[in-house]
Order: C-alpha cells, then sequence, then structure tokens
C-alpha cells in the first residue's frame, strides 16, 4: 500500500515531515510522497527520517493552477532526481504571489471586521502560510463555529472575504513541470465541476497535448463511480493513474495515511507504473 497525496506543516498539514514519515511506517506503508502545497521542502526535510527507516519516499509537490478563472491543484512528482533550477525559481516567484495574497487576504479580513493580523496568522503557517491557516486563527478568536464556516462565509472562492491570487494557468503549470523534469497528474479531477464525461475527457486530452502524463484516480473524494470514470479516461487517453489520501492529519481527522475516509487501497504497482513514465 501506498500514498502520493499528503501535506505536511511546510504547506496545510499539522504533522512534521517527519512525523509524517514515521506515521507512514507505523501504517506500513511501502512508499509516500509529500505533496506540499507550491514548496518543496517538506520533502527535502523528510528525506533522512525516510532514508533511516526505509521508506520509499516520492519527491512531489502541489500546485495551485488557474483554469477558466478558478483554482485547479495539480500534482507534480519528481522521480528521477530532483526538479530543475529552472522550476525551483518558477516556484520561488510562485511563493511571493502567495505571500503578496496573504497581506491583502488580512487586510480584506480586517475591513470586514474581523481582528486577524498577517503576523499572528504567518506564526500559525510559517512559510507556506495559507488560508487554512487564516481559517484556524479565526477559529480561535471566536469569529466562526469550524474550519469549513470559515471557508464558507469568508475564504472559499464565492465567499465575502476572498481575495485572489495570481496563479499560473494550469496549461502552463503542465508544461513547467515537464520541462524540470517531472510527471504531472491532475489532482482530484472530481472537484473541477460542471463538466460532463465528454467534456472531461476532451480536457484530459488536451492537458496530454501540454505533456501530461497522469490523472490522480484514487482519491479520498472519489467514490466507484469517480474511480470509474477517471481510470477510463485515463486508460482511453494512456495516462497513467495516480493516488493518494490528500492526508493532512488533525485538520482533516476523517483522512487516514494510506486509506483515506476507508475506501482508499492503493497497489505498490500505481508508483512502479507511474516510473516508467
Amino acid at each position: 500500500m501506498i500514498d502520493l497525496h499528503t501535506h505536511t506543516t511546510e504547506s496545510d498539514g499539522t504533522y512534521s515531515p517527519q512525523a509524517l514519515v514515521e506515521a507512514a511506517v507505523a501504517a506500513g506503508l511501502e512508499a509516500l510522497a509529500i505533496t506540499d502545497h507550491d514548496a518543496l521542502s517538506g520533502y527535502d526535510e523528510a528525506l533522512p527520517s525516510a532514508q533511516r527507516l526505509g521508506l520509499n519516499l516520492v519527491c512531489g509537490i502541489e500546485l495551485s493552477t488557474k483554469l477558466d478563472g478558478h483554482t485547479v491543484h495539480l500534482l507534480a512528482y519528481f522521480l528521477n532526481g530532483p526538479p530543475s533550477l529552472a522550476f525551483t525559481d518558477w516556484l520561488t516567484h510562485m511563493q511571493e504571489s502567495r505571500r503578496d495574497r496573504n497581506r491583502r487576504l488580512a487586510l480584506r479580513l480586517q475591513d470586514l471586521g474581523l481582528d486577524v493580523t498577517l503576523e499572528e496568522v504567518e506564526a500559525v503557517g510559517r512559510r507556506m502560510t495559507g488560508r487554512p491557516h487564516f481559517a484556524q486563527v479565526m477559529l480561535r478568536k471566536g469569529y466562526v463555529r469550524n474550519l469549513q464556516a470559515a471557508f464558507d462565509d469568508y475564504l472559499d472562492e464565492s465567499a465575502k472575504g476572498y481575495v485572489d491570487r495570481r496563479e499560473p494557468e494550469l496549461m502552463e503549470a503542465v508544461e513547467r513541470v515537464v520541462e524540470g523534469g517531472g510527471v504531472a497528474s491532475i489532482a482530484h479531477p472530481v472537484r473541477i465541476g460542471g463538466r460532463p464525461r465528454d467534456a472531461m475527457h476532451a480536457l484530459m486530452g488536451e492537458l496530454k497535448e501540454r505533456g501530461m502524463q497522469a490523472i490522480e484516480v484514487y482519491h479520498s473524494d472519489h467514490g466507484p463511480a469517480e474511480v470509474e470514470l477517471f481510470g477510463s479516461i485515463a486508460r482511453n487517453l494512456g495516462l497513467k493513474e495516480t493516488g493518494g489520501s490528500d492526508f493532512h492529519g488533525d485538520v482533516k481527522p476523517s483522512i487516514k495515511l494510506g486509506t483515506g475516509p476507508g475506501h482508499l487501497r492503493i497497489p505498490r504497482s500505481v508508483l512502479d507504473q507511474l516510473r516508467e513514465t
């Protein structure tokens, strides 16, 4: 059993990189990919522990991109060595865009009457502060009843406190990953809403033409119907399959490493086939 979609405290998870490796070993995982949002530092920090404990650790990342004006996540796996210098330079610019959005988001929430400062949010999120960290501060201060309400009322794209972020277009991000030596896989495609089967197939075909090599078929949000749909699209287009729990730790307590909400069992063969890409 493997898990190719997890997060640490280097983005919006609650387990440190070392703690995540230890939890993966305790759960009996053969391989683990750390895919922090827009950051590779979690993998770098976890690698010594993984080598010491004999865990196959995969270098990954989850990139925030735009498609038709909406955020879409793209997974990237670097299976044959670290990403290119050009890719890491591009990633630095993305991280600067995140910091700029955070500054504007703090001001927007203050305009709405919430005493939330960037400094206290960064104390929670550290280098990769994002909206989940704003939600944690809002919950602690009693502005919302739970973390989901923070997003529903203030932070989601349709909410009153939302502040847009400059994110690369999805097609560009796919090209950047491939040029940087990585394997690109669309993340939890079920979240790309509003598209019937044929339109989803056409979108994945267009992404393949840009260099995308895989689809995340197995995910905690995917039931049997979604697994069948995205597995069928992958087979029809000659794309590889990826899969993972999207583990975040305590902020998503129902999502367990390797098994998600209980139905995931991703075999080692998924990673083996991905390495053949």
